[in-house]
């Protein structure tokens, strides 16, 4: 195609009507169609008009909205005039996706512009929607780069509908008039999706993973309920980033408040970064010609090195099942919206070998209706998206768990304590039947416990950030390391007794608790899910007298700085609003901190020497 003539006149002689541009097809060629909410609306109804008469066409698109339905063309010619080739990663779970499975291609996002570009997948025609062009010819793919701008660059015959209300995005998004065949202008309202509605699930999901992100992270955000309810927890952040495959309203909202300034991003720095948008009108008009907003190719976005390159990278993506060892299964679902179509492995494998970076999926622990759990034995004959050796932050309802670096038996126990209470013994004792789980455990009080998240509480003593929190089952083996570590004269204050060995008996009823009538606080430093316990404070119910005795041991090195004062307050707070009368201890003479640690609280301490032990008694009803 020679390029000497003037873009202007090229821009006239093109322009036609749909039918004609689309008119040109003819059996037998691959179709490509503009993806998600830049599909060309216009373009796709005078496909459908012709579909029926052409044979042998193949549709290739990714996540259509089918504002025309193509598939049911294909589905009423039974493929013999119009075959759909989808491209999809995740598994088919939904009814639509489930009777249509035959069109799906499942691949990586950051894979499929190199499959159009190489020609091992040739385009004859690709179908795009497009800004006008500015004084210099360039027209803007706006809000559906993604896989588009190859399909377009690849393509034999490339037909442009040019829509007034498509945005001009900054960034690798251009197509220049001369590269265009077809020339059809229409305005029309590009496809929008309306605000997620967040169910109280999606919204303690968000809970539990912003307090995993840190002040200058850079963010991907999936287009699920519980990435958006992450999203909005994360308005007390600071100096944010975002480089993720949609920008969506909540990314717009969270700039709009300053929380993301893309400063400390460490590579694109400024900018937000993504591949396509999907939300509404006011999102398309923020993005249009705004010099924070870059716009790339899904080969540059997905690319787990770039994605490795930024500080901080955190990505967040949605599973429709989780199996006891990890694997992971992603299906799109009306919870999930279009969690399945996207670069979820991409990210995971970025995300986790950027400096400081966190890969996090989330799933509701059970299905809609609470018949079925979506944390599972095995994921059986469910496609595995994501390998459980690349898994490594799980956050439901109910906690978020590190699996990396964790044994089968430890990933088990995590999964499970993340689990419906209502389904935990079932896992359990599949876990067991499997051999993935000692025959000599068991869940104990854990088995019905709910996580106290609100307990959770950072604390930063000599420099050093400690994070004080209930126990989990998966604390046993760290409870028992803490127990082995403590000085000898320690050991005999906590037990009152010389102790040399510390078995499973004494720690499985530490980590093991139910929150109420037994809760154990935990004082840990180092990442999450490695961090070394370095305190453990209890409370126990005496159902005789309605009362909590609690126990304390301290690292050696942490003594003295006020982390038990931190804990009993806790442990007291949390005793009082369960309904429990009051705080008793048993502590020898010559454990003058203890005596006085407990003088601490603000309540009328009573005590009394029986000849060997000291006993100390407060009422929640009297204070000091």
């Amino acid at each position: 195609m020679t390029t000497s003539i003037y873009w202007a006149d090229s821009y006239v002689e093109k322009k036609c009507s749909a039918d004609k541009a689309v008119g040109t097809i003819r059996p037998g060629q691959r179709v490509f169609i503009g993806s998600a909410c830049g599909e060309p609306q216009e373009l796709v109804r005078s496909l459908s008009k012709i579909a029926g008469r052409l044979t042998g066409l193949e549709i290739i698109r990714m996540m259509s909205q089918e504002t025309t339905s193509l598939t049911a063309i294909a589905n009423k010619t039974r493929d013999f005039n119009m075959y759909i080739r989808s491209i999809y990663l995740g598994s088919v779970g939904t009814e639509t996706m489930a009777r249509n499975m035959r069109f799906i291609t499942p691949m990586n996002m950051s894979e499929v512009p190199g499959v159009f570009t190489t020609k091992k997948l040739p385009i004859h025609v690709a179908l795009l929607q497009v800004s006008p062009p500015d004084d210099f010819g360039w027209m803007s793919l706006g809000i559906s780069v993604d896989v588009t701008l190859a399909a377009a660059q690849s393509a034999d015959w490339v037909v442009a509908q040019v829509n007034p209300k498509m945005p001009r995005v900054l960034g690798q998004s251009f197509i220049h008039v001369n590269e265009v065949d077809a020339i059809v202008e229409h305005e029309e309202d590009l496809v929008c999706i309306g605000a997620q509605k967040y169910s109280a699930e999606a919204e303690q999901i968000g809970q539990h993973i912003a307090r995993l992100i840190e002040d200058g992270s850079t963010l991907q955000i999936g287009l699920d309920a519980a990435s958006h309810a992450t999203v909005r927890a994360l308005s007390e952040k600071n100096d944010l980033g975002i480089h993720s495959q949609y920008l969506t309203d909540d990314a717009m909202h969270l700039f709009a408040k300053g929380v993301i300034t893309n400063r400390k991003k460490g590579f694109n720095r400024g900018k937000m970064v993504a591949s396509a948008a999907i939300g509404c009108e006011n999102l398309y008009e923020f993005i249009n010609d705004n010099p924070a907003v870059d716009f790339h190719p899904s080969d540059y976005v997905n690319d787990p090195f770039i994605i490795a390159r930024h500080n901080r990278m955190v990505s967040m993506n949605v599973a429709s099942a989780i199996d006891l060892t990890g694997q992971v299964a992603a299906e799109a679902s009306a919870q999930t919206l279009f969690a399945g179509v996207s670069g979820v492995l991409d990210f995971v494998r970025g995300a986790k070998r950027a400096q400081g970076g966190k890969s996090i999926l989330m799933l509701f622990s059970a299905s809609p209706d609470g018949k079925s759990s979506n944390i599972v034995p095995v994921l059986n004959d469910r496609a595995v998206v994501v390998p459980r050796g690349d898994v490594q932050y799980v956050a439901t309802e109910y906690g978020v768990v590190n699996l990396f670096g964790k044994s089968l038996q430890e990933r088990v126990v995590a999964m499970i304590e993340i689990a419906h209470p209502d389904f935990r013994e079932m896992l359990f004792e599949s876990a067991k039947q499997a051999g993935m789980i000692g025959q000599e455990r068991s869940m104990g009080e854990a088995v019905r416990g709910i996580y106290p998240v609100k307990l959770e509480e950072a604390v930063e003593i000599d420099g050093e950030q400690i994070t004080i929190r209930p126990s989990k089952p998966v604390d046993e083996r760290r409870i028992q390391e803490h127990y082995y570590q403590l000085d000898k004269d320690d050991v005999f204050s906590r037990f009152m007794h010389e102790k040399t060995s510390f078995g499973r008996s004494d720690v499985m009823p530490k980590s093991q608790i139910d929150y109420v009538k037994d809760l154990t606080l935990v004082a840990l430093v180092g990442e999450f899910g490695f961090g070394r316990v370095i305190a453990v404070g209890e409370s126990m119910l005496m159902y005789n007298s309605n009362m909590a005795e609690v126990a304390f041991s301290v690292n050696r090195k942490y003594q003295g700085k006020g982390l038990s004062r931190v804990i009993l307050r806790k442990l007291a707070d949390a005793a009082r609003e369960n309904g429990i009368a009051g705080l008793t201890a048993y502590t020898a003479p010559r454990n003058k901190a203890m005596i006085n640690l407990f003088k601490t609280l603000p309540y009328k301490v009573q005590s009394y020497f029986d000849g060997e032990g000291v006993t100390l008694t407060c009422r929640f009803d009297e204070l000091a």
